[in-house]
């Protein structure tokens, strides 16, 4: 089996929930703390063996291209004021991977549409991530790396789980599952999109964050749109689940979504928690501050 080295990004997105702000700053570049959420995500690519990052862009993401190229003269500056460890952080950044921009083009639009924007990038017998640039892990082991080792299990297409509240079935593809390949891994027979708490088929949700094998490609290209009239990657998924075997992983973590401001908020808050630098003194900060 060939490992996974490509990483398709989808940051189209207007972003609108967060205007103003992202009138001229992609909301891909949202900071969690004072790292990008879409850094986050190439992170844990990385971390899995991705040497290729495709990044499907709009026309308003010029900062993404900027965040991701060198920066000589920043570098040169900070070094200059004996801020090494900042310059050799900004030069990381820069040689984490291959960096590829692809514009989004195309109708009908939906979330499958960056697949087929960088399809011509996409060996016929190589597997590819595709992540959304608003959704991040919290984990010791990055998600990434969990759907290689299910993959390396089943050798077929991996999509992210959570274990969500029934109640919450009406916000989420709920995952319909079969056989159980270990503790964290099960086939998926099918997605049921928001069945609602009785309908739902378990307690597993669908989030971004899929290891799709090549033969996903030609179902994608029928674009065959949903009663939204958009092509989703779900509708692809659950073709190739009555075709062949699609798993899910279970991920280990917590999961953020920082698609709306109160999401955000919670996520930069999630994580601020976690610094042994800050951590501490956010948490008196904001007991003092609850109590008031």
């Amino acid at each position: 089996m060939k490992k996974p080295t490509k990483a398709i990004i989808a940051a189209a997105g207007l972003g609108t929930r967060f205007l103003p702000q992202t009138k001229a700053m992609p909301k891909e570049m949202l900071p969690i703390i004072d790292r990008p959420v879409i850094q986050l995500i190439v992170e844990e690519a990385v971390a899995a063996g991705v040497t290729d990052i495709i990044i499907v862009t709009g026309s308003t993401k010029r900062a993404i291209e900027d965040h991701f190229d060198r920066s000589d003269e920043l570098e040169k500056e900070l070094r200059e004021k004996g801020k090494d460890d900042k310059a050799d952080e900004i030069e990381k950044i820069a040689n984490l991977a291959n960096f590829i921009y692809v514009r989004q083009k195309g109708t009908p639009k939906g979330n499958a549409r960056p697949v087929l924007n960088a399809r011509h990038m996409i060996n016929d017998d190589e597997p590819f991530f595709v992540f959304f640039a608003d959704d991040f892990f919290r984990s010791e082991v990055p998600r990434a790396v969990q759907m290689v080792e299910a993959y390396e299990k089943t050798g077929k297409s991996i999509i992210t789980l959570i274990e969500v509240d029934p109640k919450d079935a009406d916000k989420y593809g709920m995952a319909a599952t079969g056989e159980q390949v270990d503790e964290h891994t099960f086939q998926i027979t099918e997605l049921v999109e928001k069945p609602g708490q009785e309908n739902t088929p378990s307690n597993y949700a669908s989030v971004g964050g899929y290891l799709l094998t090549p033969d996903i490609l030609p179902i994608i290209q029928q674009e065959k749109v949903d009663k939204n009239g958009e092509i989703t990657l779900a509708d692809s998924i659950n073709q190739l689940a009555q075709q062949d075997q699609v798993y899910g992983r279970f991920v280990q973590g917590v999961w953020h979504d920082t698609g709306d401001q109160l999401k955000y908020i919670k996520a930069v808050i999630d994580v601020a928690l976690e610094s042994d630098e800050y951590g501490d003194k956010l948490a008196d900060y904001m007991r003092e501050r609850l109590d008031k």
